[in-house]
């Protein structure tokens, strides 16, 4: 009486969240959801700067860092001595242990910077034992290209530590300034491309996404108005091609080539109503983390875990979606839900081990003996 009323609770509650979920989620799933547009990718805009002001935690006498603080006090007007040669005598600068040689970062957004805009950037010390107290001097930074050596923008300030348990790293908050804009074009040759997220990549998805651009421009869309504010026609059958199971290559009809943007919205607003997940399992082994599927199915097996024999063969008797769960001695101990429309799927399975209070570390064990046996349909994705 116990397992069942435990049960009839579960199921219920599952039920509602699975209705309430379906609802929510068709409804509001849109093609951006599933894509980005190529040409507005991250970029990462980087440089060597010197950090001053350390409390005796500096590189000390390294030769980079003492070369790179005597031509920073030469480029600034400081006097430094040089040899017969002209060449800068370095061992001045030996024993500079305030000082450290510093990587800077910084993380251009998918949709671009303008000249003038602040950003965060990261700094990692290369030798020194902590950054903490100290300042960045002034530093240019660069794009990732090596071959084009093009000042983007400029980083300066002081240094915060993220995690004191990791002194050589920390971040400045709004200490980057671009000196560049950086336009992220996601239209060539009046054509735009449509990036299936890794998650999701398939060929099926791929196709679903081609079919809903095609289908809603086949009825007709209204176009950007008229100078003389009538609203036009615009015939945009067949815009959309996919490629593969990444790429869809969208064509701008002429009516929107003078205002790609509002083009673009409108394809990725398209909502996605008959879109079929991946079926996957994905696992988080440090944190216990478990995510399996709706869809994910599993061949009728017989398992047995400790005291515990569970069955998922159709030979069993099913009372609304269940089969008995015995121990080794054959009491019976509960029920658990094994069919899905006389189909075991791996999340009931799961649903069942949980109501017995089976360890996650037994459910993962488990799961991953049913994919070694060929007898999980679906992706297992392993971290």
């Amino acid at each position: 009486m116990k397992y069942n009323t435990l049960l009839n609770i579960t199921i219920s509650v599952a039920i509602a969240f699975v209705l309430s979920s379906h609802a929510l989620g068709q409804g509001e799933l849109r093609i951006k959801d599933l894509c980005r547009l190529k040409g507005q990718e991250e970029n990462t805009l980087q440089g060597l700067g010197l950090v001053v002001g350390l409390k005796g935690t500096g590189d000390g006498d390294i030769k980079p860092m003492t070369r790179a603080l005597a031509r920073s006090m030469q480029l600034m007007g400081g006097q430094v001595a040089n040899d017969l040669q002209g060449r800068i005598i370095e061992k001045e600068m030996a024993n500079a242990k305030n000082v450290a040689l510093v990587f800077v970062e910084v993380k251009i957004p998918t949709t671009g910077v303008q000249q003038g805009d602040k950003l965060n950037c990261q700094v990692n010390a290369i030798s020194a034992k902590s950054l903490e107290g100290g300042s960045l001097m002034l530093t240019p930074l660069l794009g990732p290209r090596a071959d084009q050596p093009i000042v983007f923008a400029l980083a300066s300030g002081q240094i915060s530590l993220e995690d004191p348990k990791v002194p050589t790293a920390g971040k400045i908050v709004q200490g980057c300034k671009m000196e560049m804009t950086v336009a992220n074009e996601f239209v060539a040759e009046n054509r735009i491309t449509l990036i299936v997220d890794p998650a999701h990549r398939s060929i099926e998805t791929s196709q679903t996404i081609e079919d809903v651009i095609n289908d809603f421009h086949k009825k007709g869309i209204t176009g950007p108005a008229r100078p003389n504010g009538m609203s036009q026609k615009v015939d945009m059958s067949d815009l959309a091609r996919a490629v593969d199971q990444t790429t869809i290559e969208v064509n701008i009809p002429p009516a929107y080539r003078e205002r790609p943007v509002s083009f673009v919205s409108l394809i990725l607003d398209l909502q996605l109503l008959n879109l079929h997940n991946r079926k996957r399992v994905y696992i988080q082994e440090r944190e216990g983390v478990v995510i399996i599927g709706e869809e994910v199915t599993i061949a009728p097996v017989a398992i047995a875990h400790k005291n515990l024999t569970i069955s998922t063969r159709s030979s069993q008797t099913v009372t609304n979606g269940f089969v008995p769960v015995s121990s080794q001695d054959g009491s019976l101990i509960g029920p658990t839900a094994v069919s899905n429309k006389g189909r075991p799927t791996l999340k009931n399975l799961s649903d069942a081990l949980n109501t017995l209070n089976v360890p996650t570390s037994d459910v993962i064990a488990i799961i991953k003996a049913l994919k070694r046996q060929g007898n999980l349909y679906g992706e297992l994705v392993i971290e």
